[in-house]
């Protein structure tokens, strides 16, 4: 028995937010540490809550891509607010803004319409 195939919408998807969890560990753990925090720390807040819907992707993609999509909403907020404050970090908040405008939108472009009844 092999699994259905996943859709292109949803690859695209993957693809967001695997970059998006790789950006975070770039942008806090290496590119711009932060300086009264512990970077561990850091990394444990952003990117912990990424990695939570891993435990849903082996039942449903579409699932863990909607959790996903839930949480990228709270990081397009923290793009946008270090992309109007920090002007060295700008290009970083711009990538994370593209991620998850990315993400949400194959979210939407994965969803079929039902029938008229």
């Amino acid at each position: 028995m092999s699994a259905a195939p996943v859709p292109r919408a949803y690859r695209i998807g993957l693809a967001a937010w695997a970059a998006l969890v790789l950006l975070q560990f770039a942008w806090h753990g290496w590119l711009f540490p932060a300086q009264l925090m512990p970077v561990w720390l850091v990394l444990l807040i952003t990117v912990l809550p990424l990695l939570l819907p891993l435990l849903a992707l082996r039942r449903d993609v579409r699932r863990a891509l909607l959790w996903v999509g839930i949480l990228a909403l709270f990081y397009f907020c923290h793009g946008i607010a270090e992309g109007w404050s920090s002007s060295s970090e700008r290009w970083l908040a711009l990538a994370e803004i593209v991620l998850t405008l990315l993400l949400i939108g194959a979210l939407g472009a994965g969803v079929q319409r039902r029938p008229a009844r």
